[in-house]
């Protein structure tokens, strides 16, 4: 069965099933898979489902829609192929298993927010660690192993925590709710964090932790 896997900052938020006719993308809420991204269109793409074959077709988005790097109206699709629109990246797989997509894109918080725990790797002088204290994830930790660890529910918020040469920045990436760093909502430009601090997101709280 073709799929298509959508990612943002090298972390996959969630994989589309391609069993219908027609799967729209875009930002409003009535399409078949929603983007909340300023960069995609309200009506940005469709996939469209042809005999063995999946056409993906832009309707007319604003910021274009490329296959493996090229702008593109209309094209088949084959298997591998990376759809982009704005910062969002959508892995098309044709019978195909998710772990061949790429095993390192699901390392980040999104997956222990919503599945499985992962286990932290030991902190050094240099290191740092999101441990999760309210929700259903409550407990489990994360290591901020990656330059860049995206966090939060896609459509609703999504921050990012950069490795900074030896600090760590919390940004605002996508989504209505912005962060809440101790309690105050954090603006467009990115803040420096210290061990200790709270972030809220998401209806999720986290503890950052600095080695």
């Amino acid at each position: 069965m073709p799929k298509m896997v959508v990612a943002i900052d090298g972390v996959v938020i969630k994989e589309v099933p391609l069993t219908q006719e027609r799967t729209t993308v875009g930002r409003r809420p009535y399409n078949d898979v929603v983007i909340d991204n300023l960069a995609v269109s309200g009506e940005h793409a469709v996939f469209v489902l042809s005999g063995d074959d999946v056409l993906l077709h832009d309707l007319g988005s604003t910021n274009g829609t490329y296959v493996n790097g090229k702008p593109v109206k209309q094209q088949t699709l084959r298997n591998g192929d990376l759809v982009e629109m704005g910062k969002y990246k959508i892995r098309f797989l044709q019978d195909a298993p998710v772990s061949g997509y790429d095993k390192g894109l699901a390392t980040g918080l999104q997956a222990p927010l919503t599945g499985p725990a992962s286990m932290p790797a030991p902190l050094t002088g240099s290191g740092g660690i999101v441990r999760v204290v309210t929700g259903p994830a409550a407990g489990r930790e994360v290591a901020l192993t990656k330059v860049v660890t995206t966090i939060g529910k896609p459509g609703v918020a999504v921050a990012s925590i950069t490795k900074r040469h030896h600090n760590f920045v919390l940004a605002h990436v996508d989504g209505a709710q912005l962060p809440r760093l101790n309690g105050a909502i954090i603006g467009a430009d990115p803040v420096a964090l210290k061990s200790g601090d709270r972030i809220a997101l998401a209806g999720a709280e986290m503890e950052f932790v600095q080695g």
